[in-house]
């Protein structure tokens, strides 16, 4: 299926976004995309795979391509920013609303759309701040949430790789389910219990958070299946029984409005 590419930023050529517009339009709703990878590559198959499934349901999306090692936060965050504000920016010209904005992240895309969907505090560089950055809902896949203790479930790599020298003085300060707030939107998550890269610990710290502030979140815990499984093609019953997530994702999509019911 073909997209459009665009750079992010002129001084940036590397930050891209990849538009994935429908041949027919079910919805004027959109997700920007971050695929995982550590924070020092991008994962196909949590980019263009995930935009390719929304394509064929009627559904924009948009896989943003956010700096990674050596670079360093706050780039990242402003790559999604600013990804975010670009739909709303151009949404006339899209065929889109600015107020049905989606984020999804799988892994350490994970981290970064939560961080979206809860770091608030203005960044330095920054443009465009007229515009809201906070999406209108996100969609979480084995997200990170910890950087620094392992004993939280944290994903030591992906913090090192997002703060360099600098994680144990600002790792906590960029735990996303510890910057929550009543006005954090409406959250999808799914995880398996059996991931062993990234612990199930983080999300349930996460769909805690919400919790407590209020927040709706559907969440699909299963049993089985490694990190990173994606739209779960492997031909095994255990990623065969996660693979359903998908479908849950799409039900999910239509009961908040985001697709036709």
């Amino acid at each position: 299926m073909s997209c459009e590419r665009l750079s992010l930023w002129e001084e940036h050529p590397e930050a891209t976004l990849e538009i994935y517009r429908p041949a027919s339009a079910a919805t004027d709703a959109c997700v920007v995309i971050l695929p995982g990878g550590g924070y020092v590559m991008l994962a196909p198959h949590e980019g263009r795979s995930y935009a390719e499934w929304f394509q064929e349901r009627g559904m924009t999306a948009i896989v943003c391509a956010y700096r990674t090692a050596p670079n360093h936060f706050p780039d990242q965050l402003l790559d999604a920013r600013e990804a975010v504000r670009y739909v709303r920016m151009h949404a006339d010209t899209l065929g889109l609303s600015p107020d049905k904005v989606l984020i999804m992240g799988s892994s350490a895309g994970g981290h970064l759309a939560a961080l979206t969907s809860t770091y608030m505090e203005r960044l330095p560089g920054e443009i465009h701040t007229d515009v809201c950055a906070r999406p209108n809902a996100q969609i979480l896949c084995y997200p990170v949430i910890h950087l620094v203790s392992k004993r939280l479930g944290a994903h030591t790599g992906s913090g090192e790789n997002l703060l360099g020298d600098k994680v144990l003085e600002s790792g906590e300060a960029l735990t996303p389910a510890y910057l929550v707030d009543s006005q954090t939107p409406p959250c999808f998550l799914f995880h398996t219990f059996e991931d062993a890269t990234v612990p199930v610990i983080g999300s349930l710290d996460y769909m805690h958070a919400l919790w407590e502030h209020g927040v709706a979140c559907e969440a699909h815990l299963f049993p089985h299946g490694h990190h990173g499984l994606g739209l779960c093609t492997e031909d095994t019953p255990a990623i065969q029984h996660a693979s359903q997530w998908s479908s849950l994702l799409e039900s999910w999509l239509r009961y908040m409005g985001y697709l036709p019911s």
